[in-house]
């Protein structure tokens, strides 16, 4: 029982604008001495063939912030960069997750955001991915991260690597126009906005996009759930079977989305996680990316959602589907079996 409220006392709830409560698996260690983590990884990384276990064990174990401390003291110790150091010791995928651990969720998020758009050809399934399934909150501290690591803004770099109504939807997202939540229902509005996007899609021949993107890209979430629900009694289809009938590609799996995570966000991520791991040669970089950036913010709740709708349960199915030293980290993430 002590657990579980030290547990809870750790979870930030603050509901002062759109902040959410969080859920995570990783959350800060106790008794914590960065100087004694710092010269622990500092021995496993100099120990003939590398000691993954110990590396593992302290960074999927504390939070940013602790490994924040930790690379600190490590490059007192050690007179070196820590994520050089794990770049040197490691390799593939385990590699790619502990130094994603290195970043704050936001670096994070607005690495991946960058490497999405890198070179040739766009990697849209991440940039939907990242840009449709974050909130307001997320996506303010994305840009502002994004900026000072790239001194580049997301905006202009999301405009520059896409076109057409799919670069306009994102564009829409990433200009974090999104209504706060009222305790006010505004019926009227709602019924409204669902009578738009049924005139705007599956009333008429050809879709009015523009109309499409300014309702789901202004509204805030709870708004939209009932939009959705009203959006029945006018049209013959729900909302993610117009999605489907009316547009295609790259837009269509950006609504879809967007849709998903207005229902339910974590869910979202739930099979996200499954198909990534049932699909041959397992998405690892999907995993990867789902698991470091959400362990701090609500995989908790993703891992019981996980359950409830795949009928087992997070931590099976990735001892399961993965191995090694990367399958020991993501299960430390995962942070127990349900």
């Amino acid at each position: 029982m002590a657990l579980v409220s030290e547990f809870l006392g750790q979870l930030t709830l603050s509901y002062g604008g759109e902040e959410e409560p969080k859920f995570p698996t990783v959350v800060p260690a106790r008794d914590f001495d960065p100087e004694r983590d710092a010269t622990r990884i500092d021995t496993a990384i100099k120990t003939k063939g590398v000691d993954e276990q110990t590396v593992i064990d302290i960074l999927t174990r504390r939070s940013t912030e602790q490994r924040r401390e930790i690379a600190f003291e490590y490059e007192r110790i050690a007179k070196k960069d820590l994520s050089v150091a794990l770049k040197g010791a490691l390799s593939g995928s385990l590699e790619a997750l502990l130094l994603g651990l290195m970043k704050s969720t936001a670096q994070y998020d607005a690495s991946e955001l960058k490497a999405s758009m890198k070179g040739l050809g766009t990697d849209e399934e991440t940039l939907i991915e990242m840009v449709c399934s974050r909130n307001n909150e997320e996506l303010l501290e994305i840009k502002r991260v994004y900026k000072e690591m790239f001194k580049k803004e997301l905006d202009k770099e999301v405009a520059g690597d896409t076109s057409g109504d799919f670069a306009k939807l994102l564009l829409a997202l990433v200009q974090t126009k999104r209504d706060e939540p009222s305790n006010v229902v505004d019926y009227e509005k709602i019924d409204e906005d669902a009578r738009c996007l049924y005139e705007a899609g599956v009333q008429r021949k050809g879709t009015d996009v523009a109309v499409w993107i300014s309702i789901m890209s202004q509204r805030s979430v709870p708004h939209l759930q009932k939009v959705f629900e009203r959006y029945k009694s006018y049209s013959p289809y729900d909302m993610k079977e117009s999605i489907r009938k009316e547009v295609k590609g790259d837009l269509e799996k950006s609504f879809l989305t967007l849709v998903e995570c207005f229902e339910n966000r974590q869910l979202y991520f739930a099979n996200r996680l499954n198909e990534a791991m049932k699909s041959k040669g397992a998405k690892e970089k999907v995993v990867t990316r789902i698991m470091v950036s959400r362990c701090e913010v609500d995989l908790m709740k993703i891992r019981s959602e996980f359950k409830k709708t795949h009928k087992r349960t997070l931590y099976q199915t990735i001892a399961e589907h993965t191995k090694g030293d990367y399958q020991k980290a993501l299960l430390s993430l995962c942070g127990g079996d349900d």
